[in-house]
């Protein structure tokens, strides 16, 4: 075994002493990345000084390490897909890519990587974009520390900024997107994690994901999205310490779940969103340490929602807590603060005497009739609600939230 182990250590010392380093630049006898990678071997490093190259279509087969220096512009001049990758152990870091070409039919990308493993895209900045990184049928990837920005005007002409298809083990960290389709979408993705990232002002969503398990979103930013976040048909869910502020719209919440099961949702703040979170047919999550602030709708459930279970949330001046289209609830709400709660606490333990109805009627008439919204705030609304409140009829009974905090959580 320490034979064999020293063996591998020779070869790999041998391979980092014939690694040798191209550099490309308009004065150097290099001058086109192209040219670079066909005489380049698999642990090359081709650097790229400062300039503009204008290509596209450029295919990575090898497994080379391209980075730039001094932050060089590659301009597709609106062609194609700029770089192809089909290769495993590269990295592309430090350029700026820029006018990919735009189709109706093909999804053309600043980078595209396909069928890849162990890579790192970082320091990148993509400007006026189709697809910025898209990623199939790839593992064990490293997308960290760029920004993509691009001016798409509707979605039928316009891509996403970080698109993984059939991947897994992939993370996302550190990025910034804007002005795209969807920042970031996952669709059959696995064991991966989206972190730090922040993604704003983009036609549909901040975040889009389906059908994609056991993956992990932790401390990003989604801000004034079209339509904020979906997170569709999926499982084994883990959203943390995230940001959802100010997605409004007729069909924008900060938060849409749409078939989602066993997932845990803690930590994260809602605020100024039309609807804090929307849920649909979404069974065994976890609610835990959110913030629910200044929203039309903090919660609004609807379709079949079963085994959830909201706990310790804040729920902060929002027009209505909680819309529930059903009279059938095996939810449960258990310490939770709530800003409308007007009970006493007799004993001084923190927690209200009388348990907290955050159903209300008037949450019910305007889930069957919208226009009714109108007369939020109004006397009328004030009295049905209050009758509700003495004699649930419509609302389910057993909706209580027992033990209400008088505190807000800190």
């Amino acid at each position: 075994m320490k034979n064999l182990r020293l063996t591998i250590l020779a070869l790999f010392f041998c391979s980092s002493l014939l690694a040798s380093q191209i550099e490309v630049c308009n004065s150097c006898q290099v001058k086109s990345i192209k040219q670079a990678l066909s005489l380049a071997k698999d642990g090359d490093e081709i650097l790229i000084k400062e300039g503009v190259y204008k290509e596209s279509g450029i295919a990575v087969d090898k497994s080379v390490k391209i980075i730039g220096v001094g932050l060089p512009t590659v301009d597709g001049e609106h062609k194609e897909t700029i770089f192809t990758v089909k290769a495993n152990n590269f990295s592309i870091e430090g350029l700026r890519i820029i006018n990919v070409g735009h189709s109706y039919t093909k999804d053309f990308a600043a980078i595209l990587v396909s069928k890849s493993k162990n890579f790192t895209l970082q320091n990148n900045v993509l400007e006026k974009v189709f697809f910025g990184l898209l990623i199939e049928k790839s593992r064990y990837g490293i997308i960290k520390n760029n920004k993509l920005i691009s001016d798409a005007e509707d979605q039928a002409g316009s891509g996403n900024g970080i698109h993984l298809w059939h991947s897994e083990d992939m993370q996302i960290e550190n990025n910034e997107l804007t002005g795209l389709r969807d920042g970031i979408y996952f669709e059959f993705v696995k064991n991966s994690m989206v972190r730090n990232n922040r993604s704003y002002e983009n036609l549909r969503y901040g975040l889009h994901f389906m059908f994609s398990n056991n993956n992990e979103y932790n401390d990003n930013v989604f801000t004034n999205n079209g339509a904020g976040v979906a997170v569709m048909f999926s499982k084994f869910v883990k959203m943390t310490n995230n940001q959802f502020i100010q997605n409004w719209g007729s069909a924008s919440y900060g938060l849409l779940l749409k078939e989602i099961y066993d997932a845990e949702i803690e930590n994260n703040t809602f605020s100024k969103n039309t609807i804090g979170i929307s849920v649909d047919g979404s069974t065994r999550i976890n609610y835990k340490n959110n913030t629910f602030s200044r929203n039309g709708w903090a919660i609004k459930v609807v379709g079949a929602c079963y085994e959830n279970h909201f706990n310790q949330n804040n729920f902060l001046h929002n027009a209505i807590d909680l819309s529930y289209n059903s009279k059938i609830n095996s939810n449960t709400f258990d310490s939770n603060y709530w800003s409308e709660y007007t009970g006493y606490d007799l004993d001084k333990n923190g927690i209200g005497d009388v348990p907290y109805r955050p159903v209300k009627l008037f949450s019910y008439i305007a889930h069957r009739t919208p226009e009714s919204i109108v007369l939020l705030r109004s006397l009328f609304v004030d009295i049905i609600n209050f009758s509700e409140k003495v004699s649930p009829v419509f609302t389910p009974d057993n909706l209580l939230d027992n033990s209400p905090l008088m505190q807000k959580i800190q």
